[in-house]
């Protein structure tokens, strides 16, 4: 995903996001601001996910 695209919808993904992964916190949601590298750092904290993986979850919330 483009990141710009990734960034500007984040506003709107944020409330999906929280919901879907419950163990971020607003926090993490504020600093992930649309960032694939950011969204992935806090997956692989927060739920033990493999990189690939949580890029794989980043380019689904678009979907």
């Amino acid at each position: 995903m483009n990141k710009d695209i990734a960034e500007g919808k984040w506003k709107q993904m944020k409330g999906s996001v929280k919901q879907k992964w419950g163990k971020l916190t607003d926090d993490d949601v504020q600093q992930i601001n649309g960032r694939c590298d950011k969204f992935c750092g806090k997956m692989q904290e927060r739920y033990g996910m493999q990189r690939e993986e949580a890029e794989r979850e980043f380019n689904q919330l678009n979907k």
